[in-house]
């Protein structure tokens, strides 16, 4: 199976531990990751954040004032599929670990998610998109080597 095309931007902002985070986002993992999870080709930015950023993004963007693991600002679902994906840093560490996940695991799933918001998908409309949601992502974990997050 051929995946769609990728065209990857992977920003990390300064924060205390970005070499962490660094190391469990290989360009080429992150790359192969969203792959899985596109149904056409992609112009994704990744942008990792730490909380300051994360919580204004979602304050300004969401209107929560709270710092979120993963933001999705999608632009275009045709015929590229164009977002931005915000993860911050020490929300994904913290799930990480309370989850008993590794960094990169944890990782791996939210860009799957974000992207998937990124072509319509929701799970805040109804139960039943949720449900359809959590089985695509599933299955593309799977593909990818991850456990079932859910």
């Amino acid at each position: 199976m051929a995946l769609p095309a990728l065209s990857l931007s992977l920003q990390f902002g300064r924060f205390k531990g970005v070499e962490r985070h660094r190391a469990a986002l290989p360009r080429h993992s992150v790359g192969r990751w969203i792959r899985h999870a596109l149904g056409s080709d992609g112009e994704i930015t990744v942008r990792i954040v730490d909380a300051d950023e994360g919580q204004r993004l979602n304050r300004e963007f969401r209107g929560k004032d709270y710092a979120t693991n993963v933001l999705t600002f999608d632009y275009a679902q045709s015929p590229v599929v164009m977002a931005d994906l915000v993860l911050c840093a020490p929300v994904v560490a913290k799930e990480a670990k309370e989850q008993r996940k590794t960094l990169a695991a944890h990782y791996t799933h939210l860009l799957v998610h974000g992207t998937l918001h990124a072509q319509g998908w929701d799970h805040e409309t109804s139960d039943e998109d949720a449900e359809a949601m959590e089985a695509r992502e599933i299955e593309i974990l799977a593909r990818l080597g991850i456990r079932n997050p859910y």
